[in-house]
C-alpha cells in the first residue's frame, strides 16, 4: 500500500509541474529588451611580441632566438614590468624545406630550421607603452604581435550598466503596457547578455614602421554593453 501511495504522490507532482508549465506558457505577457553601455578609458595594455630566427641547424636557430628574446625580456624587466606580467607562449622549432619543381622525381631538401618564440606582456603603465614597443623591435621582435587595451577591474562599471539595462527594459515594458491599456503583473523571466568592444589591435608591421623615438599610441575607450531580456505578465 505504501508503494502505491509513493507512486500516486510522484504522479501528482508530475501533474502539478505540467500544469504550472502550461499555465506559464498560456500567461499573457509583455516582452521587452533593455540595453545600456559604459565607456571606460583603458588602464592597461597587453602586448604579443614574437621573435623568429632561421639558421642551418636547429641549435643555431635556437641560440639566435634565445639571445634576442632574452634581451627583450631583460628590457621589459628594466622598465619595471614584473615577472607575473611576462609569459612565454607559442614556442616552436620547425624544419625548412626546398621543394623541387618536379616533386615526383626528387624529395624535398632540408635547408635549415626556424625557431619562433612569443612573449605576452601586460603593461600597467600606459605612458611606457610606446617606448616598450619601440625597444622590443630594436632588440629583435620581428614577427606577428599586436596591442590590445583593457581595464583591470571593470566589474563596478558593468554592474551599473546591468542595472541601467534592467531599468531600460522596465521602462519599455511600462510604455508598451500603457499604450495597450493593460497593467503589468509579476516578472516571469529576466536574462542578460553582456559584451565588450575595444579598439582594434595594432599589427606589429605598423609598429616597426613607426617613429624611432617612441611608437605613437592612442588608447581610445573600451565599451561594455549589457542587453536584458524581460518578460512581465499582463495583470488580468
Amino acid at each position: 500500500m505504501s508503494r502505491l501511495l509513493q507512486i500516486l504522490a510522484v504522479c501528482g507532482l508530475v501533474m502539478l509541474f505540467i500544469a504550472s508549465q502550461v499555465k506559464a506558457e498560456d500567461t499573457a505577457a509583455i516582452h521587452a529588451t533593455g540595453q545600456a553601455e559604459a565607456r571606460l578609458a583603458p588602464d592597461m595594455a597587453t602586448l604579443e611580441l614574437s621573435v623568429a630566427r632561421e639558421a642551418k641547424t636547429a641549435r643555431e636557430a635556437l641560440d639566435a632566438n634565445s639571445a634576442a628574446m632574452g634581451r627583450v625580456i631583460a628590457a621589459m624587466r628594466d622598465q619595471g614590468v614584473v615577472d607575473g606580467d611576462l609569459q612565454t607562449s607559442n614556442f616552436s622549432i620547425q624544419p625548412r624545406y626546398v621543394y623541387p619543381s618536379n616533386r615526383s622525381e626528387k624529395p624535398p631538401q632540408l635547408v635549415g630550421y626556424r625557431v619562433r618564440n612569443s612573449l605576452t606582456v601586460v603593461v600597467r603603465d600606459l605612458d611606457q607603452l610606446g617606448a616598450l614597443l619601440d625597444k622590443s623591435v630594436s632588440l629583435g621582435v620581428n614577427e606577428g604581435g599586436n596591442v590590445s587595451f583593457g581595464n583591470t577591474d571593470p566589474s563596478a562599471a558593468i554592474d551599473k550598466v546591468r542595472a541601467a539595462a534592467v531599468k531600460d527594459a522596465l521602462r519599455i515594458a511600462s510604455t508598451m503596457a500603457e499604450a495597450a491599456g493593460v497593467k503589468l503583473g509579476d516578472i516571469l523571466s529576466l536574462s542578460e547578455q553582456s559584451g565588450m568592444s575595444h579598439p582594434r589591435p595594432i599589427p606589429m608591421a605598423r609598429m616597426a614602421a613607426a617613429e624611432a623615438d617612441s611608437v605613437p599610441m592612442a588608447a581610445g575607450e573600451n565599451s561594455y554593453q549589457v542587453t536584458v531580456q524581460l518578460s512581465i505578465a499582463i495583470d488580468q
